[in-house]
């Protein structure tokens, strides 16, 4: 993470501190972290890898195996697993200039500081959604490929709601590692960060399950990462669960919540 020390933000005489210019050094700061690419890369892996894992054991009517409801979440079953690793792409953006205080020269280049926030968003954005939906319809395309190898009845890219749901996976992934983008800029420590991201987002509804089942049935479609996946997929998160639109913008409505939040910490506290 060191390396994020060689791209700190300059600003030489004359020259304007503007949104794109930021997200252009943001971008590069973004790219020279060796634990992006990998990180990204192992979501990739996971995303792929165990969706082909699930169309090779999954099983038609009367097998054996896992019932095959829905061929197109199967195949992108792999992306729950791999948010894991966006979402820690997502803290280490955030929590690395502060790591190696590199953070003050930035802030330093750019008064204003919300640029730097918004720079980040979007560069994690383009950056996250285009390598996660190159995985995700990786995924589909070949666990689709491998379920009609088999006889079992598959879908396609133009059946109702298979495209969405790709485009969900990669939606998905990259939420995941907005919301820990934000929380690693509210307590700048990326343990701390990193624990609290897993804790709220993959534990938790875990946690939920265990409350009567009156309450739990009301409160789990509304967990950030429930919701998300109703986006994606409606036949397995139960009867409760919330339609694929109603989900997005719940998904969406934690994390304006969240980024407002880091926004309103990094313009109130010192670097």
């Amino acid at each position: 993470m060191s390396t994020a020390g060689n791209a700190t933000f300059t600003r030489t005489a004359g020259s304007r501190v503007t949104l794109p210019r930021v997200a252009r050094m943001e971008w590069i700061k973004f790219w020279s972290l060796r634990s992006t690419f990998y990180t990204l890369a192992i979501a990739a892996l996971v995303t792929v890898g165990l969706g082909l894992v699930s169309s090779m054991v999954v099983e038609g009517d009367g097998g054996n195996g896992p019932a095959l409801d829905d061929p197109t979440w199967n195949s992108l079953y792999g992306v729950t697993m791999a948010a894991l690793a966006t979402a820690v792409v997502g803290v280490l953006m955030a929590t690395s200039e502060y790591a190696t205080g590199t953070i003050r020269s930035t802030l330093s280049a750019v008064p204003a500081r919300l640029p730097v926030l918004w720079a980040k968003v979007a560069v994690f954005t383009a950056g996250s959604f285009l390598f996660t939906f190159a995985a995700a319809l990786t995924s589909f395309l070949a666990g689709q490929a491998i379920l009609s190898a088999r006889g079992l009845d598959g879908a396609s890219l133009s059946d109702p709601g298979a495209f969405r749901a790709v485009v969900g996976a990669a939606v998905y992934l990259t939420g995941a590692g907005l919301i820990g983008l934000a929380v690693g800029s509210m307590l700048r420590n990326t343990a701390g960060a990193i624990t609290a991201v897993v804790g709220a987002l993959f534990l938790a509804p875990s946690v939920l399950r265990l409350l009567p089942g009156s309450v739990s049935d009301a409160i789990s479609p509304y967990a950030p990462m429930n919701a998300a996946q109703s986006f994606i997929t409606e036949q397995n998160l139960g009867s409760d669960a919330l339609s694929p639109w109603a989900g997005l913008l719940v998904f969406v409505c934690y994390l304006v919540a969240l980024l407002t939040g880091a926004a309103a910490l990094l313009k109130r506290r010192d670097a």
